[in-house]
Formats: structure tokens, C-alpha cells, sequence
């Protein structure tokens, strides 16, 4: 088994200016740059939406032979201001990384996206396909109203996981209990505190228990800190607009980049998103080379998942420029 390469520190960071909101605030997006500066350009992209990059994240690729570039996503991470909804939609991310590669001066990079970045890299490559060299996905998001209910509404991911879905919806009045989601939303931006966070608290709950395959039941820790009330936001305000894209199904424009090299892994257990999502993608892109892993779930932190993206990005050093 492949393990993740050293730890690594960025070469340099910053924070990118974007536009002005109308109350005259202003997005600040983080990047930052590690490895060979001269290196094969990949960018990282990361899930969610809403939960920011990590250091670990740096480790998916060889240092000697990749120009990796991480970047916090609006209202992510360390990007400002935290948790901010106005101007946050695929569109503006789109513009987001475009920015980043103009900034960088680079001609084409390698995207490298689980989950929502999985999402987030189909959308950009059909946009900019001129503009990428190849991709890798892991346990890909299509970002469709039958995906975001597989997870948030009765009948998915609730029916394998039911205690944690009686706990996730006990509190709720019982009409709004098949669909929690505005409920939830309600709740994370209520003016109290306590509220906000009890809220935040009980959906990290709810995704914790489904993220990842386990031999045992999933146990709250009551040392670890309270659920960040940024990511939880974001992430209903992506689902409650059909992830902003109703007008561009991802599915539609797999014709136009299926030409590009690319490797999608997938975990047979993913009870966030299941493998036929990434099934669905490959019979569009039969050139794409699809990974199934037995025995794993949806978290790229999984041995199996970290096996398969690190064999998967040396194995793209070798074919790319």
C-alpha cells in the first residue's frame, strides 16, 4: 500500500482579491504554492462544499515533480470573509480558479478534486477544457437534486445509517422531517449562538457517521472542538440551490472533455456519494479509468483511497509534460 508523501510547507501564500460585494466587503481567496515550482502544475480541490484545505492535502503528489497549488475556496478555510454567502456560487469559484491560473501564469494543469472538487473540476474542465492537461476525481459528486437527497432526505443514505438519521431529525417538527435541510438552514443562520451551533453540531454528526467505512459504530468525541459553522453553512447553501447547477448538468458535458486523460476512483461503501455516480461518468468517458475499491468508503484519508490517488498522481507525472 502507497502511503502519502512527507509533510510538506507551501513555498509561498497569499491572498487573492476578488470583486466587491454590494456592501463594499471584499472576497480574499487563500493560495498557496508547494514543491517544484517548475514542476507539473495540479491544482487541489477540495470538498464541501465548504470545508477547506488541510495539510495533509499537500501530500497527495511527489514534491520533486509537481507545482501543487491549494486554494481555500470563498468563505472556506482561510479565505474572507469566513463563511460569506453573497457572491458564492460554482460560477464565482469558476472565476476563482481561473484568476489563480492566470496569477500563476499557467498555460494547463492537472485537476485533482474528491467530492464536491470532483464536481467542481468537471465544471471547470467543461468551461476551460483548453486549459487542462488531465484529471483525477475521487468519489465523485454530480451535484444533481437525487444526489444532495441521498444524503439530506429520507430514503438514501438515512435507510443504512437509521439511528443516525432518527438522530439528525428528532428535534425537527414532523413535517419537516423527510427534508431537513431548510429547517437546518433556518437554524444556522438564526441570530442565536447556541442555536447556530447546536445545529452545526448535529449535521457534523450525521456526515461523520456516513464518510467513511468503519468496523465500528461511529462516537461522537466530546474533546473534539464544536463543528465549524462556516463549513455547515456553505454547504446547505449549495445544496438548497441544486449546487447552482439546474442550467449545466455535469453529465451532459462529459462529451466535450472525454478526451483528456483521467483516472476516477471510487469507493464500493461510499454512503455519501454512491459509485454510480462515478459509473455514470465513465459510461460517457469510457477512456477514463475507473478504480473501485473493494473495501472502501467516501474519505480520502481511508488507506485503500490514499493507495489509489498516490499511484494515481505518479502515474500522471509519467504521461504528462
Amino acid at each position: 500500500m502507497r502511503s502519502l508523501y512527507p509533510d510538506i510547507e507551501p513555498f509561498h501564500s497569499q491572498l487573492l482579491p476578488r470583486e466587491l460585494m454590494p456592501d463594499g466587503r471584499q472576497h480574499s481567496v487563500y493560495v498557496e504554492q508547494c514543491g517544484n515550482p517548475d514542476g507539473i502544475p495540479v491544482v487541489f480541490l477540495h470538498g464541501g462544499p465548504g470545508s477547506g484545505c488541510r495539510p495533509q492535502h499537500r501530500c497527495y503528489f511527489n514534491p520533486e515533480l509537481y507545482h501543487i497549488i491549494l486554494f481555500d475556496q470563498r468563505g472556506c478555510g482561510r479565505s474572507l470573509p469566513t463563511g460569506e454567502l453573497e457572491h458564492n456560487t460554482i460560477e464565482h469559484l469558476l472565476g476563482d480558479m481561473e484568476a489563480i491560473r492566470h496569477l500563476l501564469q499557467i498555460d494547463s494543469w492537472l485537476l485533482f478534486g474528491g467530492s464536491w472538487g470532483a464536481t467542481l473540476a468537471l465544471a471547470y474542465a467543461q468551461r476551460y477544457s483548453a486549459h487542462v492537461s488531465a484529471m483525477i476525481l475521487r468519489g465523485t459528486f454530480l451535484g444533481r437534486p437525487q444526489d444532495i437527497d441521498w444524503v439530506y432526505a429520507a430514503g438514501g443514505a438515512s435507510k443504512i445509517f437509521a439511528e443516525a438519521w432518527h438522530d439528525l431529525i428528532a428535534p425537527l417538527p414532523i413535517e419537516e422531517q423527510q427534508q431537513p435541510l431548510r429547517y437546518y438552514y433556518q437554524q444556522l443562520t438564526a441570530k442565536d449562538a447556541q442555536q447556530q451551533q447546536i445545529a452545526a453540531n448535529r449535521l457534523q454528526n450525521w456526515e461523520a457517521t456516513i464518510v467513511m467505512l468503519r468496523d465500528n459504530h461511529y462516537q461522537t468525541d466530546p474533546a473534539s472542538s464544536p463543528s465549524p459553522l462556516a463549513h455547515a453553512r456553505i454547504q446547505l447553501h449549495y445544496a438548497l440551490n441544486a449546487c447552482f447547477l439546474a442550467n449545466q448538468p455535469l453529465l451532459d458535458g462529459i462529451k466535450d472533455i472525454n478526451y483528456l486523460p483521467a483516472t476516477i476512483i471510487h469507493g464500493r461503501y461510499d454512503m455519501v456519494c454512491p459509485v454510480q455516480q462515478s459509473w455514470e461518468v465513465h459510461q460517457r468517458w469510457p477512456k477514463a479509468n475507473l478504480v473501485v475499491l473493494p473495501l472502501a468508503g467516501h474519505a480520502a484519508s481511508e488507506p485503500a483511497i490514499i493507495d489509489a490517488l498516490i499511484r494515481a498522481t505518479d502515474q500522471m507525472a509519467t504521461i504528462l509534460p
